[in-house]
């Protein structure tokens, strides 16, 4: 599998097909909350994107957003299903970690939830660490946060 990485911006229609996939397998998972995440998860401010290629084929994206004037917020990670598992994520990630770094930030975020444990593990995995639940996620039970240092 030859693996090439695109930065672009939410307009990219790789990413724009990319997350209604995203889309509806969070509609699925998120069940009756699928509404309050939906809400949070806009492209508009989104101008920061990885688009993942296997083949010349889109297969994975993530997004970074700016939070605070020294983090970044990870957005829209997302690997096709039927290669999940294969620690395809983790070279978004790693793209997504490098640019926050190049445009000067010191930190990211994110927020996932219960309902995706694979997404906590692999989290967890990359040294990112739990952390209380930020705006608008706080009274939300089903939300876990976590930060990471950039190095």
């Amino acid at each position: 599998m030859n693996l090439k990485t695109k930065r672009t911006n939410s307009k990219d229609k790789d990413f724009i097909n990319l997350v209604k996939e995203l889309d509806a397998f969070l509609s699925v998972k998120n069940g009756e909350s699928d509404d309050f995440y939906s809400q949070f998860n806009g492209l508009e401010d989104l101008h920061q994107v990885i688009v993942l290629y296997a083949d010349e084929k889109p297969i994975g994206c993530g997004a970074i957003k700016k939070f605070d004037s020294t983090t970044v917020e990870v957005k829209r990670m997302y690997v096709r299903k039927k290669l999940q598992g294969k620690n395809l994520g983790v070279t978004i990630l790693t793209e997504l970690e490098i640019w926050a770094t190049e445009l000067g930030n010191e930190h990211c975020v994110l927020e996932t939830g219960t309902m995706l444990p694979e997404a906590i593990r692999f989290y967890e995995k990359h040294h990112y660490k739990r952390i209380p639940n930020y705006e608008p996620y706080v009274n939300a039970p089903e939300s876990v946060c976590f930060e990471k240092k950039l190095e």
